[in-house]
């Protein structure tokens, strides 16, 4: 578990850095306060009449959106597994979801968002509108360049927003790839506004009074900010946070394959979702089962550039950065006693390379215990019984998803039933469909994305009441 001394860049401003080799591939100048302001003002002017066009016809350019998105499904592939390391096969599964969000959208929008009656009112009319709100700022995160933007982007589109995003400095091909296909799909211009800003110009863009909103994906640093300048500006926002999700196995009679299973979902991005399946609970009668068959899956892989397929290897992490704050983690649980199984190698050189790992016997005086581990390491927990299970599962910060795995349907039922998260699966490691809700509690966040909650955000729920 070693770190190399070299630096990652730090440079500013927005620049292409391939992880597989720490070079800077090409940079890209940050707006102007001037820039800012002109986007500002036709946000604004692009929003009085965006609003006004009916939602049928804002559906038929979502839908050219989402054939966009498929049509194009390889080369905005090749950009992402460039630009963060993604592997290429999971690259062109985001663009291709991407494509599955706008169609929902699209497609089901009308319905969602079509006036709610209120009954037993006396004899009166009255119903529940569901109006746009004005301009909204998105703050999109490196880890999943579309499909974050497209579960922000989509519903507003379809509500008669308008949106200014700013998307990771480290992704500004793929940001201005989706401003491409919004024009090219018939997105009138300023109604979607890629805009590379620095942290100062999102705190005046939060300010101005024409924003009406903002949504952030990222950190929990990053959500402190800025949920604290929405408040004080009496914005509306919406986080999604990090995530540490529980992930109980009670029994299983495939061992085997429940582990292949759980590394699977933990090796998705290279271990780098906010969701994915960080804490591993398992019941102690096949717990040294379990991580044996972790242990056999991490031996032995080896690096290899994204744009590959080659079985027992692995693909780097997006930085350099994030990977030196991983092997930190681990340093700190194995210092105070937790056991390194298998991988957690930070390779030498600029690269982002750090071999997938497995770690056991973690405690509460470690950090790997609290914090997230961004990253791909499975860390594993052994339990005697489903109240312990239950305990240890709700003991973090965060509350964004959680998995409960048993032969006995309703026994996991139970269990998942009590979990404080906002999205609990029962014999599946996840649920992933535009129609399903996306969203957390406790410092996960706030708000809902996807599915028929999230065109129910960024919206002025009108009532509009005739007498009679």
């Amino acid at each position: 578990m070693s770190a190399s001394p070299t630096a990652t860049s730090t440079r500013s401003g927005y620049r292409v850095q391939n992880p597989a080799t720490g070079e800077v591939l090409e940079e890209f100048p940050t707006a102007t306060d001037a820039e800012v302001q002109d986007a500002l003002a036709t946000s604004h002017a692009a929003y009085l009449s965006w609003q006004e066009v009916p939602i049928t016809e804002r559906a038929k350019v979502v839908s050219r959106v989402s054939e966009l998105f498929a049509e194009r499904a390889d080369e905005l592939a090749a950009i992402i597994t460039l630009e963060m390391g993604k592997p290429l096969p999971e690259s062109k599964g985001e663009a291709e979801f991407c494509t599955d969000i706008f169609a929902y959208f699209a497609t089901e929008g009308p319905g969602l968002a079509a006036d709610r009656e209120i009954k037993d009112i006396g004899g009166a009319h009255a119903v529940i509108q569901t109006r746009p709100v004005g301009p909204l700022l998105g703050i999109m995160p490196w880890n999943y360049p579309y499909y974050q933007v497209a579960r922000f982007a989509a519903p507003n589109l379809m509500l008669g927003n308008t949106i200014i995003l700013k998307h990771a400095n480290t992704c500004p091909r793929s940001a201005l790839a989706i401003q491409k296909i919004m024009d090219d799909a018939g997105v009138p211009e300023g109604v979607y506004i890629n805009l590379f800003t620095n942290h100062d110009q999102i705190a005046d863009i939060i300010a101005d009074r024409r924003i009406q909103g903002v949504s952030l994906t990222g950190s929990e640093r990053a959500g402190a900010i800025v949920g604290q300048l929405a408040g004080q500006n009496l914005k509306k926002a919406v986080l999604e946070l990090g995530g540490s999700d529980p992930y109980v196995l009670l029994d299983s009679e495939d061992v085997k394959g429940a582990a292949e299973m759980a590394w699977a979902v933990r090796m998705e991005n290279t271990g780098q979702a906010c969701n994915s399946n960080k804490r591993m609970i398992v019941m102690e009668d096949i717990y040294d089962d379990f991580v044996a068959e972790l242990t056999s899956l991490a031996t032995g892989l080896v690096p290899r550039d994204p744009a590959t397929e080659v079985e027992r290897t692995y693909t780097p992490m997006s930085s350099r950065a994030g990977a030196e704050e991983l092997v930190e983690q681990l340093r700190d649980a194995v210092d105070k006693g937790a056991v390194l199984h298998a991988g957690g190698i930070l390779q030498d050189g600029p690269g982002a390379y750090f071999s997938p790992a497995v770690l056991t016997g973690v405690t509460k005086e470690m950090r790997a215990y609290h914090e997230e581990l961004f990253g791909p390491v499975a860390l594993v927990f052994k339990v005697s019984s489903d109240e312990e299970a239950l305990a240890l599962a709700n003991d973090t910060i965060y509350g964004l998803g959680g998995a409960v795995f048993a032969k006995d349907e309703e026994r996991a039922r139970r269990l998942a039933e009590r979990l404080e998260v906002g999205m609990a699966f029962v014999n599946s490691p996840e649920g992933e469909s535009a129609g399903l809700p996306f969203g957390g509690v406790k410092r996960s966040g706030y708000g809902r994305e996807l599915g028929p909650l999230g065109m129910d955000e960024f919206v002025n729920k009108r009532l509009f009441h005739v007498s009679k």
